[in-house]
């Protein structure tokens, strides 16, 4: 079965995990505690809502709160001797409905790490791997390990919406009114990414200046980079909002000239074939006393006319250069 909720340390108490409970309290060699909770596993739940552990380990009820919390965006807020920090991922599952970003909620403080979330984020279970092989040390390393890893796997999903509208920009003349949905879905997600990135980069520096004794200058070094890669990706997710919006309006010019160029067609020809209206119509009456009704020749007499009316149109049409409009 598949284990989303677990405990890995030697620091906090258990909890109530449920079937998918894991623990590895003696595979970890960190001296901290790391216990995650899977939103949707009731059991597990159960155990942060009667306090988050026995004695004086139990947590705050504003940490609490921000861990059970539906809906949040990245911050960082230091609370006593601990940091609440919230931040976004990339989605474990493709099938899964909602935001492309995972929210992960996390209470830190010195020897315990508490966090939660409600759907399956990328990479978690990476983490928790080298966390049971004793590669993180302190809260601080697990926290600038987890923003780091976010930062590398939305790199290149950042570039990649880049390349789509470069392509897009390329093609734009042959095929401009087939990439509308397209450009569409590129300015969708970027605006979807950059809404969580922007904060998460603030989050992220201001995590870095805390003066907590648990976060040391290598995971400040850490935190500084993740969050100056999250600055690069908004910078790039703003160029791509603007490209696209620009792209947009450029298919909107395209199909507007076009159409006006159509319009140009249809009103040459109805303008040639005006005057030959009115000849035609003029001879086709049917009532009596039209000239030359009945005479062999007129027939080809009135066709030779209206041709030479036509040709007269189109050749007045080209010296005043509307077929290059």
């Amino acid at each position: 079965m598949t284990k989303t909720s677990w405990t890995i340390g030697d620091h906090g108490g258990d909890h109530g995990g449920g079937d998918g409970g894991h623990r590895e309290g003696d595979q970890g060699k960190a001296g901290f505690c790391w216990i995650h909770l899977d939103g949707r596993d009731a059991e597990a739940m159960a155990w942060l809502e009667t306090g988050g552990g026995h004695g004086g380990e139990s947590l705050p009820p504003t940490a609490r709160s921000n861990l059970t919390t539906a809906e949040t965006r990245p911050r960082c807020q230091p609370l006593d001797d601990g940091v609440i920090i919230n931040l976004r991922g990339p989605r474990a599952g493709a099938d899964d409905e909602g935001d492309e970003l995972v929210s992960i909620r996390i209470w830190a403080e010195r020897g315990r790490i508490v966090s939660v979330t409600y759907r399956r984020l990328a990479g978690l279970e990476e983490l928790r791997d080298r966390m049971a092989a004793g590669e993180f040390l302190d809260p601080g390393d697990l926290i600038a390990a987890l923003a780091v890893q976010i930062s590398h796997q939305l790199d290149p999903v950042v570039a990649d919406l880049g390349d789509q509208v470069d392509e897009c920009e390329l093609s734009l003349s042959e095929e401009g009114f087939y990439l509308r949905r397209e450009i569409a879905r590129a300015r969708s997600k970027a605006i979807g990414y950059r809404r969580f990135i922007v904060p998460q980069r603030q989050a992220l520096e201001s995590m870095a200046l805390l003066q907590q004794d648990w976060i040391e200058d290598e995971d400040r070094v850490h935190l500084r980079e993740a969050a100056d890669r999250f600055a690069r990706m908004a910078e790039e997710l703003e160029a791509v909002r603007e490209r696209s919006a620009l792209l947009h309006e450029q298919i909107t010019d395209l199909r507007a000239e076009k159409i006006d160029r159509r319009s140009l067609v249809i009103a040459i020809v109805a303008l040639i074939f005006l005057p030959l209206t009115f000849v035609t119509g003029l001879f086709g009456m049917n009532v009596d006393g039209i000239p030359y009704a009945h005479h062999p020749a007129s027939f080809w007499v009135v066709t030779g006319f209206s041709l030479f009316i036509g040709a007269g149109v189109a050749v007045w049409f080209a010296a005043t250069r509307w077929f290059r409009s």
